[in-house]
């Protein structure tokens, strides 16, 4: 049996999503609890998307699969008495035929909040919110954003990784201010390779602030090579919010095209 769970957490205290030996992270804390709670000697779980060190989510999603019996209504509540304060499951309950949390995913969301004024700058949320030291245009990051849309080689933003593609599809990149009027990004992309999304950032705050102009992100994407006048920001600005998924009678057909892009990539 198959199960889908979608969790929340605050990535300050995690040595990011995928499990390593002698490191607290979220992959190893989750299957942990599960064990636990499952009295399951090992219970492996597949994430919708990995996060860095110092990433939160809002709205992960993993899959597990376990024997028919191990499903409980209670799974969710039971989970969240032993998970640390900082992961927390948001719901628990069995997959569609078909579904794949990361293979079936059709995109994921993400959004970085910045605080480019003193008055900004709380203390209270300082691990969530990148604390900007000049103020930024966001019209002018939002135009600038705009020639990095569609289907492109993000090889100038993204780490490289042996074998893996850097050609992702970005559905979304805009800018506004929110209720509090911190700076936030909001990314939607099909997929996200390493980094792209903290050098995205960086390229447009770069902008926002007057030291680029708005031509630059697009000039640095066409260059098609990291730019070491890129910045990363820091992880603690970045939120996984959300991930998108089909129509349930779509699950399974989505998982085989995104597996085939992938070994037609790697």
């Amino acid at each position: 049996m198959r199960l889908r769970i979608d969790l929340s957490y605050d990535g300050s205290g995690f040595h990011g999503w995928a499990a390593q030996p002698g490191l607290r992270t979220v992959q190893g804390t989750l299957e942990a609890a599960l064990a636990t709670v499952l009295r399951l000697p090992d219970v492996p779980v597949t994430c919708a998307g990995r996060t860095d060190a110092g990433v939160h989510a809002r709205g992960q999603v993993v899959h597990i699969d376990v024997p028919d019996e191990g499903y409980d209504a209670r799974l969710e509540r039971r989970l969240n008495k032993v998970l640390p304060d900082d992961v927390r499951v948001r719901g628990a309950d069995v997959a569609p035929t078909g579904f794949d949390a990361r293979f079936s995913a059709v995109w994921r969301r993400y959004a970085y909040r910045v605080a480019d004024r003193p008055d900004l700058v709380d203390p209270l949320v300082r691990g969530h919110v990148l604390a900007w030291p000049r103020p930024v245009d966001v019209d002018a990051m939002a135009r600038a954003s705009v020639p990095l849309l569609g289907l492109r080689d993000f090889a100038a933003f993204c780490k490289r990784r042996d074998g893996a593609t850097t050609i992702r599809t970005l559905l979304d990149l805009s800018w506004s201010r929110d209720a509090h009027g911190l700076a936030v990004a909001d990314v939607r992309a099909d997929a996200f390779c390493h980094h792209m999304v903290r050098s995205l950032v960086g390229c447009l705050l770069a902008v926002g602030d007057g030291r680029r102009p708005v031509a630059w992100p697009a000039d640095v994407l066409a260059a098609g090579a990291r730019d070491p006048a890129v910045p990363v920001v820091p992880a603690r600005g970045l939120t996984l919010e959300e991930v998108g998924y089909p129509a349930p009678e779509e699950l399974s057909a989505q998982a085989d095209r995104s597996r085939a892009r992938r070994e037609a990539t790697a």
